[in-house]
């Protein structure tokens, strides 16, 4: 059985161990795993939208960017996205063809090419995001806006400790 099929039978069947040492410490990293995969999985809309979760953050980014009067190049998207220049280079052709964005060289350094949105993509990207928040408001109706506000904090603390510990 490859790596992969037999963490997800664990996961699955909770047998945390990788190492088979039974530390806890084990199963939380199995956990950290667990979540980010349910992450990379979690609908944000129950209806279709135009964009798929990953487009959808880096139209957003776009837009703050423009509405912040700066530009963007592949290379912050990235960043910015926790995602490889691969990946973004991919998702920019594949919208560019569609003509949700356009490429633009940069006047002084012709290497360098600025991310933007074309005019036509406002009107999906408004009508993708009434879907979200429409979706993402039912999702904290049901767990409570107190259980919701109690796991981001607690999100940001963990992340913020795992930062602080990888600088020390």
């Amino acid at each position: 059985m490859n790596k992969k099929k037999e963490l997800r039978a664990m996961a699955e069947k909770k047998e945390w161990l990788i190492l088979g040492k039974g530390d806890k410490r084990e199963e939380y990293l199995c956990k950290i795993f667990m979540m980010m995969k349910q992450r990379d999985n979690m609908a944000i809309s129950k209806k279709k939208t135009c964009f798929n979760n990953t487009e959808l953050r880096m139209i957003t980014e776009l837009v703050s960017a423009k509405m912040e009067n700066r530009r963007l190049i592949s290379t912050q998207l990235a960043n910015i996205l926790g995602i490889t220049r691969s990946a973004v280079s991919q998702i920019v052709q594949r919208l560019e063809k569609e003509g949700v964005i356009k490429r633009l060289p940069d006047e002084v350094d012709k290497k360098i090419a600025y991310v933007e949105l074309t005019d036509t993509v406002i009107e999906q990207y408004r009508d993708d995001v009434e879907k979200c928040i429409a979706f993402v408001g039912e999702l904290v109706d049901e767990l409570g806006e107190e259980k919701f506000e109690k796991m981001y904090a607690l999100f940001m603390e963990f992340m913020s400790i795992a930062k602080r510990k990888i600088s020390e």
